[in-house]
């Protein structure tokens, strides 16, 4: 598996290992540090893959969180960051995945882990745990720590894909790494139809990102332009949980209206989370968790959403300086903050439902949102 042909960067290098561990196999992760360890996603566990880790180590194996779900669950008062758990001998695989997933149960009979040391910037398990966040998975990773060289050997006989924990953090932190133009065409659209979509890919080699760019902005005077995550519930279901296809929808009548402008449509569903773990956070809120602690219990932030792709793009594009339509402060700061300049903020609020009206508030009351 691992080839003699070299990725052509670190990032490939995570994105092949995200592979890895979303089809639910074993990866080696390293650390800065001089740590290592095999790691397969905590939602992936089997009392085989359990097994099979313990035997290929032949020590104790750990569980590593967000700080943030250990907290949910009371075996941490750590705030930032990861932790690690160790297991107990026999510990089963339904009660790993329970302590990753708050929708299962844990069982009655279930022997506490113990928190080991905590996790440094750079360790293993904290590249573990930011990997399998990167997947869109649980942030939750099962670990067989070991000597890595020791390690190393049996990565080779197993033909297990290796992956660095600092390329893992780099990984993250620029939201795939360098765009490039991958394509640029006419799409007339039933409220714009002058119109033209252009995809940037990441290095990484991840979903692209799309600037649908209305009419002809003019460079020389900052450009109305809108920020939208994609939202497959909302945009294209038609989802009253959400007020996103309005947004959207909205967006584009608005910036045609104007004559010219930019729609980014960023590749970052559930505010960065996925499709598959927005809907465990409906299920969450169904129970009666808010949309900030729905998050909050699978272990995620807020909002995990990097806008870095959105700075790049627009440089990309030759903006420099926009109108922006959001109601989220957070956006605002984020392109100011990478040197984009905001000549404006443009209220962008739709009249809510009986399905999105507790949603609406708590984005308001808990993350800032002006409305």
């Amino acid at each position: 598996m691992q080839g003699a042909w070299p990725l052509a960067n670190p990032f490939s290098a995570v994105n092949r290992a995200i592979s890895e561990l979303r089809r639910g196999a074993v990866v080696l992760v390293t650390g800065g540090d001089g740590s290592a360890a095999l790691v397969q996603a905590a939602e992936y566990a089997t009392d085989e893959s359990v097994e099979s880790l313990g035997h290929a180590t032949g020590g104790t194996l750990l569980l590593a969180l967000t700080a943030r779900r250990a907290r949910v669950l009371g075996l941490s008062q750590a705030e930032e960051g990861s932790i690690a758990l160790s297991l107990p001998r026999g510990f089963s695989a339904g009660a790993i995945r329970a302590l990753a997933d708050p929708a299962a149960s844990l069982p009655s009979a279930m022997e506490a882990p113990a928190q080991a040391s905590p996790g440094a910037e750079g360790s293993y398990w904290s590249g573990a745990v930011e990997l399998a966040r990167a997947a869109r998975l649980l942030p939750a990773a099962l670990l067989a720590p070991g000597h890595p060289a020791m390690l190393e050997g049996v990565a080779k006989d197993r033909d297990i894909y290796r992956v660095r924990a600092r390329d893992v953090h780099d990984f993250r932190a620029s939201g795939g790494g360098e765009l490039q133009v991958v394509g640029d065409a006419s799409v007339p659209l039933a409220d714009s139809e002058s119109t033209r979509i252009v995809a940037f890919r990441p290095a990484d080699g991840g979903k692209e990102h799309l600037a649908i760019v209305i009419g002809e902005p003019r460079l020389d005077r900052p450009v109305l332009i809108r920020l939208h995550s994609e939202c497959f519930t909302g945009d294209l279901l038609g989802s009253l949980r959400c007020d996103c296809g309005e947004q959207l929808r909205g967006a584009i009548e608005a910036i045609s209206a104007e004559g010219a402008g930019i729609l980014l449509y960023l590749a970052q569903e559930g505010r960065g989370i996925g499709l598959v773990n927005k809907l465990r956070a409906y299920d969450l809120q169904d129970r009666g968790a808010d949309t900030v602690e729905a998050n909050e219990l699978l272990g995620f932030d807020p909002d995990e959403r990097i806008y870095r792709p959105a700075t790049e793009m627009l440089r990309a594009l030759g903006v420099r300086s926009v109108r922006l339509m959001t109601n989220n402060p957070l956006k605002v700061e984020a392109l100011s903050g990478a040197g984009v300049t905001i000549a404006e903020r443009v209220p962008h609020v739709f009249a809510s439902n009986t399905h999105n009206e507790a949603y609406l508030e708590t984005k308001a009351r808990k993350s800032g949102h002006l409305f």
